[in-house]
């Protein structure tokens, strides 16, 4: 759920992880609390705008977050009033006089009473420590079996005033072997203004991804220009770009037998949640998030 914005204005802003919401009817009905909140709140909208090529189930509604998809989680960091410290790299977890201390790779180690890993399921199984012999042999066959797909996104920012002349909002491109969706982000988000130029959002088929994955982010980016033109020929030159590379882009696999968490010990606590252990999508995180929450509780 990330949004870029252009280094040239802040307003001009392209969702390059998650595009829009799907909500089934299951879950609209499940999760109704957290769909009225957020529509209350006017970070999500219905989806209006046309995508071609979209699969459209009946009964499903579609949501597009008209500040970015990352508005969603800014809403609810803000309302839990936690104080959130970003740029973190954890490298390692230890047992320490009944806590958890955890290293990262700059500044000193902190200890904790509780930690909730939500980060992809294999950069878990990456982590140093303790932690290593914490996890069961069952529980690591089960994290291993976790697979994700991988693809690259990239987000393209034009001058205000540029037109890009297309009927559509979005696109699922199948006859490409590099380009998967383009989207006209601002169209998408139904945010056009004469003021903000529009940004275009690519994301690339999973087998470029994979393809191309240890490649340079230069050397993609030049290829997706090329199969760019393919497809949307003639198109003005934009004033910045941001490409970024989804090693773990979607979760193909996830944990079995894991109902939304893993709990890998109890005292301290020490659990893992996310869509590794429920589904790629907006209701798995929710899924996960409420049964780490019950977990929790429990341990409270």
């Amino acid at each position: 759920m990330t949004t870029a914005s252009s280094p040239h204005n802040s307003q001009c802003t392209a969702d390059l992880g998650a595009q829009y919401i799907t909500c089934t009817p299951h879950y609209a009905k499940k999760h109704q609390t957290f769909y009225d909140e957020l529509l209350a709140h006017g970070i999500l909208k219905p989806l209006t705008a046309p995508i071609e090529g979209m699969m459209i189930k009946e009964g499903d509604c579609n949501f597009v977050a008209p500040q970015g998809i990352s508005s969603i989680i800014k809403h609810y960091l803000k309302e839990s009033g936690a104080e959130v410290y970003f740029r973190q790299c954890v490298t390692q977890i230890n047992l320490r006089n009944d806590k958890w201390e955890v290293f990262r790779e700059t500044g000193s180690p902190e200890q904790f009473d509780l930690v909730v890993l939500t980060m992809p399921v294999p950069q878990i199984l990456q982590l140093q420590g303790d932690i290593v012999n914490l996890i069961s042999e069952c529980q690591r066959q089960q994290l291993e079996s976790v697979s994700y797909s991988s693809r690259y996104a990239l987000g393209l920012f034009y001058e205000a005033g540029t037109k890009i002349d297309v009927p559509w909002a979005g696109q699922y491109i199948t006859s490409n072997p590099c380009i998967r969706f383009v989207s006209i982000d601002n169209k998408k988000r139904n945010i056009e203004s004469s003021e903000i130029g529009p940004s275009l959002v690519i994301h690339t088929t999973v087998p470029f991804g994979v393809t191309y994955l240890e490649h340079s982010i230069e050397d993609v980016q030049e290829l997706i220009f090329q199969q760019l033109e393919n497809i949307l020929p003639g198109l003005p030159q934009p004033v910045a770009t941001k490409c970024l590379k989804w090693r773990h882009s979607q979760v193909t696999n996830a944990a079995a037998n894991c109902p939304g968490q893993m709990t890998l010990r109890l005292k301290p606590l020490l659990m893992c949640g996310g869509d590794g252990f429920t589904q790629s999508n907006f209701d798995g995180c929710i899924t996960s998030a409420l049964s780490v929450l019950e977990a929790l509780k429990n341990h409270l």
